[in-house]
């Protein structure tokens, strides 16, 4: 049964906004509430510490974090002296919250939310922590791992018009607003929609809000930038599997993912940008590239993928199983879990990658770009500036030839640090590094003629008459020694150890 949403009706929202102002409801002040173990029990979704906290603050932010964080019921005169402008009755009119007893609890999930520059408020459904039950198949998602990674991997130039597609409570189109002269949003639900209108509205945005799916709603239009959080969690055509419809978007196995990568460049301008999420499958003992490069294959797009995770079968359907709030110790996450195996059998599935896909529209004809790449460790946060630089430095590499890429005088980054390696007492390192501080945080092993090319990018020397000079110290035909640093070159300036 779906449940109801907030009201976006713009004086009672002023009030509201007026409200969470006063009572510094924010990142920061919350963690400052909350401390260091309540607020790290919360993210390992342990409400506990933090209801211990807040029950004896007695500050309208500790009301507000109880209310509409943990779900608990808040005495309706707590609730009255957290919400002064918009009052108790206000929130009901809203529908924010509910009476129950002599006290109010709230209907929705509404927390403060920000970047490294902006703050917001973002509403959702109550999740499980809140409701202590299973998630309804409708659930409008609310703040949650893959939107942050999503947010922090997206490049942010700015753009005359965006589109995001699956917005669902508009997390994405609220970064978005702060880059771009227009917003569109999309989404198949008509709650997720809701949601969203009562987000642009607390926070003073205004977006284009259409339903239907995926980019059906926007056909015929093009964007300098896309971004999407999809539905793209494997999920077995099953019975036994609730379909929700935050992260199932009605496909078999990767099927909406690769005809996302396959659809997207008609929805491109020239030298526009697309941005999202995705799982793949990998059959047997095949590299999960060759499946990728499938899809992206006669799209005409540059396509830069990086894989970030990977699972087995198992492992993913234990993720997938315990999502909707159903815990390992029930009957229903069993069968959910025996489905997920059988889904994957029947296809010969043996992993399963998630990552970040970047795609670009080339300006003019040219060959486009693959880069399908692993980093599955710590990176920059945020990711966004060097995925902008990434594609930067690939679109020049594509557009220029070795030539006129040995005729640049190349700058190392100031990020980038040398590590040298051997065995005590002997002179001549065996192994060299070179390591980046930023961006994927790669590492990459050279030999002599590298490090030394390395040690002389100041920005003063062409990189030709590096090679040549490097060369002649080493005593080593030039030509051969052109070989093998142009595509180390190449390597270097795409990820940003050279600018």
């Amino acid at each position: 049964m779906s449940l109801s949403v907030p009201s976006a009706e713009p004086a009672l929202v002023a009030r509201l906004r007026a409200d969470l102002e006063r009572a510094a409801y924010t990142v920061d002040s919350v963690e400052e509430l909350l401390g260091p173990l309540a607020s790290a029990a919360l993210g390992r979704e342990q409400v506990l510490p933090a209801q211990r906290v807040t029950a004896s603050a007695g500050t309208p932010l500790a009301t507000l974090v109880r209310l509409f964080t943990l779900g608990d019921p808040v005495d309706a005169s707590e609730a009255a002296t957290a919400l002064p402008e918009l009052g108790v009755e206000g929130a009901g009119r809203l529908g924010l919250v509910r009476q129950e007893g002599p006290g109010v609890v709230a209907t929705c999930d509404l927390r403060p939310y920000a970047d490294e520059d902006h703050q917001w408020w973002v509403a959702s459904d109550l999740s499980e922590l809140a409701t202590r039950a299973p998630l309804s198949p409708d659930h409008v998602l609310g703040i949650g791992g893959a939107s942050t990674t999503l947010a922090s991997w997206t490049p942010r130039p700015r753009v005359e018009r965006a589109l995001d597609v699956g917005t669902g409570c508009g997390v994405q189109a609220l970064h978005l607003a702060s880059h771009a002269s227009s917003v569109t949003a999309t989404d198949i639900s008509e709650r997720a929609l809701a949601y969203a209108a009562f987000n642009a509205e607390l926070n003073g945005s205004d977006w284009e809000l259409l339903q239907g799916s995926m980019l059906e709603p926007v056909a015929g239009q093009q964007f300098q930038l896309i971004v999407s959080n999809p539905p793209f969690v494997i999920t077995p055509r099953s019975p036994e599997v609730p379909l929700f419809e935050y992260r199932d978007g009605g496909q078999a196995g990767d099927a909406l993912v690769a005809d996302l990568v396959r659809s997207i460049g008609e929805h491109l301008e020239p030298g526009g940008i697309a941005q999202f999420l995705g799982n793949w499958e990998v059959v047997g003992d095949a590299d999960w590239r060759d499946r990728v490069s499938e899809w992206v294959a006669g799209s005409g797009l540059d396509a830069w993928v990086v894989q970030r995770e990977v699972q087995d079968p198992a492992q993913y359907a234990e993720t997938w199983a315990r999502d909707g709030g159903h815990h390992s110790a029930t009957r229903e996450f069993a069968t959910m879990y025996a489905a997920w195996l059988d889904d994957f059998a029947s296809r010969g599935v043996s992993a399963i990658g998630f990552g970040v896909i970047t795609l670009q529209k080339p300006v003019g004809e040219r060959e486009p770009f693959l880069d399908l790449s692993e980093a599955s460790g710590p990176v920059q946060t945020p990711m966004g500036p060097a995925v902008l630089a990434g594609l930067r430095a690939r679109t020049w590499l594509a557009e220029h030839t070795d030539d006129e890429l040995l005729s640049v005088a190349w700058s190392l980054a100031d990020d980038v640090t040398e590590e040298r390696h051997g065995r005590p007492g002997e002179a001549d390192p065996q192994v060299i590094l070179l390591r980046q501080g930023g961006g994927l945080r790669r590492v990459v092993r050279v030999g002599t003629a590298g490090a030394a090319l390395a040690s002389v990018c100041d920005g003063s020397l062409p990189a030709a008459a590096a090679v040549t000079a490097i060369g002649s110290i080493l005593e080593v035909d030039e030509e051969s020694l052109r070989a093998e640093l142009v595509p180390l070159l190449r390597a270097l300036v795409a990820d940003g150890f050279l600018v």
